[in-house]
């Protein structure tokens, strides 16, 4: 049996640290000088106008930039750094303000890297087999090799998101919305594990310096964990990037599917990895939220432990999408912030592509318009209150919250930017969130 090779380094000086891990996976053998390389970091979020927490959210530039240095030492000049982060539609300044923060500018300058919001490069259909078809970037899958670089994270969707969830960030956005079926047998994780399926050789780096739990965003638990992993193959990093996450592998689904399209077994057996024992010593990192549920109501167990009865908001799926996901933050804090103490009148709000009314509501709010054309001719509403849109449109929100009884705050949407900056109180003073590590001198 052939073995893949994984590498597992503490993190412990800039450069040394990302150069040992890529060497002991065997990774930088693949590379000849001269090669096309395609750099994919994660920028899951980003907003202009406040500071707010990226540790364990965004690749550190302190590696992006050492795996940049150590490509033009092997000989490599053509190198691409690529993302599609969300933003709204037709914003290229949001990108564009992630880069030059990121210090990618600075690369570009001295290194002649090459910068691409691939929201504004051509994509390319690609057949994945099983009537499954996905638009991936055209720069990428024209490469000659491509540099994964997603952070140590677990997911509130997928369980982690790590190398192969980190691909995610290469198809456009018909593309990712289609990942969110409601097909119980083609659902986001079977989506998500084919999306190594057009790739060109490749290298995983997984960026544990900052990890995070119940990710992938800025209201996750962030902590210093100094850990880098990396393998020329990314099912295998994943592997050990579950385990250290606290995971059996095979209990992540996409990795059980594509361990399964691979004919691997989903476990550690046919792996050698080398190294540091350092993953041992990292704490689980939970994936999920707590939801609380009975007679007086169905909430996250936060706003439940403020008292809230009457409200029926069921724990999202894996069929919300990102643009969705990000939205349903700003609804709990609205509604979070617009309780009184006085029981509102069975409330229920549906979210995602498959969520069904429940008989005994007086108000069902529908978010998105996934949600009101699957159920608003449905027999168990007692009162439809539509929150359309693709995304959802907050004024939308405000109103169809309005009207069931829950008088909200439009200026939590309206202000939504700032949001985010408020998260940095968490961290602030504490030495170990350094915020050079999104830098570059």
């Amino acid at each position: 049996m052939t073995l893949s090779t994984v590498s597992v380094v503490q993190y412990r000086e800039p450069y040394e640290s990302v150069k040992n891990a890529l060497f002991e996976s065997g990774s930088m053998a693949r590379l000849k000088p001269g090669s096309r390389v395609f750099l994919k970091p994660n920028i899951v979020f980003w907003t202009r106008y406040c500071d707010f927490p990226k540790w364990g959210v965004i690749t550190t530039s302190r590696v992006v930039e050492d795996v940049v240095t150590l490509l033009k030492e092997f000989g490599i000049n053509h190198i691409t750094i690529g993302e599609g982060m969300v933003a709204k539609r037709g914003d290229r300044e949001t990108p564009a303000h992630a880069f030059e923060s990121l210090g990618y500018n600075a690369l570009a300058d001295r290194y002649g890297v090459k910068l691409l919001n691939v929201f504004e490069r051509p994509f390319q259909k690609v057949e994945l087999g099983d009537g499954i078809s996905l638009n991936f970037n055209a720069d990428m899958l024209e490469s000659d090799f491509l540099i994964n670089l997603p952070v140590l994270k677990s997911h509130n969707q997928t369980m982690v998101s790590l190398g192969i969830k980190n691909l995610k960030g290469l198809i456009d956005m018909p593309s990712r919305k289609k990942c969110h079926s409601a097909d119980p047998e083609r659902d986001l994780h079977y989506h998500v594990a084919k999306l190594t399926l057009p790739l060109p050789p490749s290298i995983t780096l997984i960026d544990g310096i900052y990890s995070l739990e119940r990710g992938p965003g800025f209201d996750g638990r962030m902590r210093r964990s100094n850990l880098l992993i990396s393998s020329a193959d990314m099912l295998s990093a994943d592997m050990v990037g579950a385990g250290a996450l606290g995971y059996e592998p095979a209990a992540v689904p996409y990795i059980n599917y594509a361990a399964a399209a691979a004919e691997r077994s989903a476990d550690l057996s046919d792996l050698e990895i080398k190294g540091e024992p350092a993953a041992a010593n990292l704490l689980p990192h939970r994936y999920d939220f707590e939801y609380k549920s009975d007679e007086e109501g169905e909430m996250p167990l936060a706003l439940a432990r403020e008292g809230i009865k009457g409200l029926y908001y069921r724990k999202f799926d894996d069929t919300m999408c990102t643009y969705c996901s990000a939205l349903n933050g700003l609804i709990l804090t609205a509604i979070r912030q617009a309780w009184q103490g006085v029981p509102w009148p069975k409330v229920e709000v549906l979210t995602g592509k498959k969520m069904e009314p429940a008989a005994g509501m007086e108000n069902t709010v529908l978010v998105g318009q996934c949600m009101i054309n699957k159920n608003k001719e449905h027999p168990n509403i007692k009162k439809a209150l539509a929150a359309g849109g693709c995304p959802p449109d907050p004024a939308e929100i405000v109103r169809a919250l309005n009207e069931a009884g829950i008088a909200v705050n439009d200026q939590i949407f309206a202000r939504a930017d700032l949001l985010p900056g408020l998260f940095m109180e968490r961290y602030r003073g504490n030495p170990e969130y350094d915020s050079a590590f999104f830098t570059v001198e």
